[in-house]
């Protein structure tokens, strides 16, 4: 009860013209973000923030349009899977699976607005699931102690790196660039200068929201330059009916059911995401549901499951961000940068100490998905002609909105050009195959786990078996070292028919 009784303060705040505009923009926004092949959620926010900071919108409102912008691009992601076999992002892959043949049958709107209806689906559930399960785990957090916070920060870059790569040795190196970075300025316990170089605009370190625009916007657009040219054009697939009849509807009802519960499961993992969210919805319901083997010929099974499991992952991993600190995939990593550089510390304080922010923002989720769902079964058609934009006129926009959102921030020409640094960086690692997640994990919790190693051994007197001096930090090193070592033997298990699957379509994820 006391959290529905938050949840309608929080429908107060969400309620204003102000903020439903907001969530209306980050909708419409998110939507053609994740219909366009290679931006994807991530991608989306880390373009937006700039603008966010450049119109100085507060805490709330920043937060509702960011996170609206995520919806809507795990809405959008579908919209080219489904008519070009092009995945907006990986978690949409799954999508390609079955959207794509149903469009090929001349059953392109159905899938269209079938999952649009999962994806609202899963969502809404998932929110509720935020409700009741994020004020619990904080009474969780509130029993960690410096250790435990330090194994829980391991326990993300295990988790993270391990479930977001197919290669753990790659994962681990991008996490450790990522705390390379995060090392660069004064350190704060004795004050000498760490990694600077003798260049004193590196003294008070190197800010995450320039490391994070290099890393995801511009690196895009030097990927662009790279195989400008090759882009397929859209608008070939005939959407056919709108509208798919009740009967169709009733037939993926339990597989939306079950991909929401996985997803969200999925989501709330520390670093699992709506990848994985995604991968094992859709296995799972072949497993389980797929007795005539119609799953891969335009199965509506095959489209409504992942497309429930990875927008539930998408909001479970709000979960471990709001309530412990932790992002639970990369996008939720790039909203926890904003939130660090609005000096709103996400973790067990949050919902004490800022509780309009928390349930200002679950409320405009619940809003935001009704928006979605309005917004994608009506106007298919108009998100579709989005695809149609020539590349060479978009990438530019996102290369300007990168520099004049930066610059507008901090006014230095040097973080423009460490922003550039960073787009060659992201751009080198993206064709070595090395995630970036990882990396902006590093930079945004590297201080921070520093500072409660330093802790411990300081109470422990340099005893390093206090780390795991307790249950619950033994539990956590050990859910660290599972989580790093499981994919392993589970990624040969989900991945592989999902990528042979892909391969055989002859599409590219990026």
């Amino acid at each position: 009860m006391e959290a529905l009784s938050q949840l309608a303060d929080g429908f107060a705040i969400a309620l204003t013209w102000q903020n439903i505009g907001l969530a209306l923009l980050g909708c419409f926004l998110g939507t053609i973000i994740g219909a366009l092949p290679g931006l994807g959620p991530s991608n989306g926010v880390a373009i937006l923030i700039p603008l966010v900071f450049s119109l100085g919108l507060p805490a709330t409102p920043a937060l509702i349009l960011l996170t609206s912008v995520y919806y809507g691009a795990m809405y959008g992601g579908r919209i080219s899977s489904i008519l070009l076999n092009i995945p907006g992002d990986e978690p949409a892959l799954m999508t390609t699976l079955d959207g794509y043949p149903m469009a090929r049958k001349g059953q392109a709107g159905e899938a269209l607005a079938l999952s649009g209806i999962a994806s609202f689906f899963g969502a809404f559930f998932a929110t509720w699931g935020l409700v009741f399960l994020a004020p619990q785990l904080v009474k969780v957090a509130l029993l960690f102690g410096t250790a435990e916070y330090f194994a829980l920060f391991v326990l993300a870059f295990a988790t993270l790196g391990g479930l977001s790569s197919r290669n753990q040795a790659k994962a681990a190196l991008a996490a450790g660039i990522g705390l390379a970075i995060s090392m660069v300025g004064v350190d704060g316990q004795t004050g000498v200068p760490r990694f600077t170089f003798g260049e004193v605009h590196f003294y008070d370190g190197i800010d995450f929201l320039v490391a994070i625009v290099g890393l995801f916007a511009l690196s895009e657009v030097f990927i662009f330059l790279e195989h400008r040219g090759t882009e397929q054009a859209a608008g070939k697939v005939k959407l056919g009916r709108i509208i798919p009849p009740w009967s169709m509807v009733k037939s993926v009802w339990g597989s939306m059911s079950r991909g929401t519960v996985l997803g969200f499961i999925a989501g709330v993992l520390p670093g699992a995401g709506a990848s994985l969210g995604s991968f094992i919805a859709y296995s799972m319901e072949k497993r389980v549901a797929d007795r005539e083997g119609t799953f891969g010929t335009g199965d509506p099974r095959g489209v409504a499951a992942p497309e429930a499991g990875n927008n539930a992952a998408a909001g479970g991993a709000l979960v471990p961000m709001l309530a412990l600190g932790v992002p639970g995939s990369g996008t939720t990593a790039v909203l926890l940068a904003m939130l660090l550089a609005l000096n709103i510390t996400p973790g067990p304080l949050l919902f004490q100490d800022n509780p309009d922010v928390v349930w200002g923002l679950i409320a405009a989720l619940f809003i935001g998905n009704i928006m979605l769902l309005a917004l994608n079964i009506p106007m298919v058609s108009i998100f579709v002609r989005v695809l149609s934009i020539p590349s060479n006129y978009l990438m530019p926009a996102v290369a300007m909105i990168s520099f004049v959102g930066i610059y507008g921030i901090s006014g230095s020409t040097f973080d423009l050009m460490v922003m550039i640094a960073f787009g060659v960086l992201g751009w080198l690692l993206r064709k070595l195959d090395v995630p970036l997640v990882p990396i902006i994990l590093g930079v945004l919790l590297g201080d921070q786990m520093e500072k409660n190693l330093r802790r411990t051994m300081t109470i422990s007197d340099g005893d390093l078996w206090a780390l795991v001096d307790s249950p619950l930090s033994i539990a956590l090193w050990s859910f660290a070292i599972i989580g790093f070592i499981l994919p392993i033997f589970a990624g040969r298990y989900f991945r592989p028919k999902a990528a042979d699957s892909h391969e055989m379509e002859g599409s590219d994820p990026d």
